[in-house]
């Protein structure tokens, strides 16, 4: 497809060839871009797979954990342990930079505690409680590190796809519209010259024959 805006004049010519090789070397760029940020998902991919392995066993043994604790403490005790919590965690999100992507970083506070700051009495819990809280807190700074990477995952798919979509428009509309703008260009550049060229021919012929005449009719 020919653009429209585009004449047949040299001018025109250079612009287009300018455009073209931008927009061919803005291809090659977001080519290598598509390539790394495929390269970074299936890294990140790979660290989700591990991670949600994780939480699967985080979170058998955190059940497990409670049952005990729940079967000598009994419903109520643990209940009780867990509302005399005297600090509760604090999430602050944050940002940070991958492959020029903004992704969100998790910062926790406050997940894992001692036993003071868990609130509960040393002498009144078993055991069996600190082994089910320290269970709980372990899963819980599984669950952030998880939603940080799944995020990740999600910031890197929705951008790979931008790309791809910028790197296929380039491939096949743009360039091709630009290289065939060109070629037609040059195509009637080159019609006008061999026009020209015979135009003048031709006038050079009428006046060869003109000279002949003035100077036959001077004779």
């Amino acid at each position: 497809m020919v653009l429209a805006q585009y004449k047949p004049t040299r001018s025109h010519l250079l612009q287009v060839k300018r455009i073209r090789i931008t927009a061919e070397r803005g291809h090659r760029l977001l080519k290598l871009k598509r390539d790394a940020l495929i390269v970074e998902f299936f890294r990140v991919l790979e660290r989700a797979k591990q991670m949600r392995s994780n939480l699967v066993e985080k979170y058998r043994s955190a059940e497990e954990r409670i049952a005990i604790a729940r079967a000598v403490e009994g419903a109520i005790g643990v209940k009780s342990a867990a509302f005399a919590l005297l600090e509760r965690p604090t999430l602050e999100l944050k940002t940070r930079n991958v492959m020029g992507i903004i992704v969100p970083r998790i910062e926790a506070r406050k997940v894992r505690k001692n036993i003071q700051e868990r609130g509960y009495g040393i002498i009144q819990t078993s055991a069996r409680i600190d082994e089910a809280a320290e269970a709980y807190e372990e899963l819980v700074e599984n669950i952030i590190v998880a939603a940080e990477i799944e995020t990740t995952m999600r910031r890197l798919i929705e951008e790979i796809e931008k790309v791809k979509r910028r790197v296929n428009a380039l491939e096949y509309r743009v360039i091709p519209e630009l290289k065939a703008t060109e070629a037609w260009i040059r195509h009637r550049l080159d019609e006008m010259e061999r026009d020209n060229f015979m135009r003048l021919k031709h006038f050079k012929r009428l006046s060869e024959a003109r000279i002949e005449r003035e100077r036959a009719a001077a004779a």
